[in-house]
């Protein structure tokens, strides 16, 4: 084990002590500092820092569309992928105060299968039941790390429940990518009874108390899962803010959880669930919204001055929503997002393996 160093944050003034061993994120989030990340691959650049003093560091494998070689010479790093080998002072350039200490506990945990069923033609409902522990705490709209069988190498997936306190259960909703490490072990090998490695939780995808604002949610694909988590705290906790949740599918056969979705208007009474397709089936007999979804909130919005933006999915369609959403008004810190990424050789983009929560 390798020695540890200082390291310290700011504007907000926090240090920590990080082993060599250590990435600068995962020492964070062990002593209960949230820092702003995504993917911890060093793909999405949400960890995105700039070194004020000392230059020991080395970096694990990463993207350099997210670090390029520039920035990595002014000084910039990726936090998730970063080794302090010396005392540090970093600035972070993108935090959230009323969060940044509110850090859970990083917890290791085995859990069981006890289903996974398919709610699209490419997407799995896989539920998980904790044995040890038997409750893993996190916020909604976080997620873990779990273990393909196997392998050391882990896939990460957001939880789409609120929480595992009744019965310990936790639920995923993931998409099934053809060579996926994880896909093929979901749609070819894994049955009922088998047991899964997982760590967590990680992630800064949780809902901001901000009493009256208007809430907007953009989403696609597996990126159901964690505004599902929100939306289903938010009828837990009677949260009662004018929200809209927008999801984007291709054809009618890529929705899923329609039905619980439409049905949320009973408990939230400002709740609107407006689905889009953008390559209807001529036998999908749809008479919603056609087109991609950032073209159907272009549509409905023209004034989101005020309002909290939650958007996740593709990085397509992440990438497309968050200008929109600053053009329509709103604050750009107020614009919280999750990026899928792939998953696979980090310093290689071409030979990324299709593998995302």
């Amino acid at each position: 084990m390798g020695d540890k160093h200082v390291v310290r944050f700011e504007p907000v003034g926090i240090e920590i002590e990080v082993g060599e061993e250590q990435t600068i994120l995962r020492a964070a989030a062990e002593q209960g500092v949230m820092l702003m990340h995504g993917c911890k691959e060093g793909q999405c650049a949400s960890c995105k820092s700039f070194v004020l003093d000392g230059d020991d560091i080395e970096h694990d494998r990463y993207s350099t569309f997210a670090l390029p070689d520039y920035e990595l010479d002014e000084g910039y790093t990726l936090l998730c992928r970063a080794h302090a080998y010396e005392d540090l002072t970093i600035e972070l350039l993108n935090y959230d105060a009323d969060m940044i200490r509110s850090g859970l506990p990083i917890q290791e945990a085995v859990a069981e299968v006890i289903a996974n069923n398919a709610v699209t033609h490419d997407m799995r409902h896989l539920v998980l039941r904790l044995l040890d522990p038997g409750e893993l705490k996190y916020f909604p709209g976080q997620y873990v790390d779990i273990t393909v069988p196997g392998t050391q190498a882990t896939r990460s997936f957001s939880m789409a429940n609120t929480s595992s306190r009744d019965g310990g259960q936790l639920e995923f909703v993931i998409k099934i990518y053809p060579g996926g490490l994880f896909s093929s072990y979901l749609d070819e090998r894994i049955s009922v009874g088998d047991r899964l490695e997982l760590t967590g939780p990680f992630g800064v995808f949780t809902l901001r108390d901000n009493p009256g604002a208007r809430l907007v949610f953009l989403g696609g694909g597996a990126g159901m899962a964690p505004i599902l988590s929100l939306l289903r705290s938010m009828a837990e906790r009677a949260i009662d803010r004018p929200t809209t949740f927008y999801y984007g599918a291709r054809g009618k056969r890529d929705l899923c959880f329609d039905e619980e979705l439409r049905s949320l208007a009973a408990t939230l009474p400002d709740f609107r669930y407006l689905p889009a397709l953008s390559e209807p089936a001529d036998d999908d007999a749809w008479d919603g919204e056609v087109g991609f979804i950032t073209d159907v909130v272009a549509r409905y919005e023209n004034d989101l001055d005020g309002a909290d933006a939650y958007v996740c999915g593709p990085p397509p369609m992440v990438e497309a929503a968050l200008p929109l959403l600053e053009r329509l008004g709103v604050a750009q810190k107020r614009i919280f997002y999750d990026k899928f990424t792939t998953t696979g050789d980090a310093g290689d983009p071409e030979a990324l393996e299709a593998e995302a929560r």
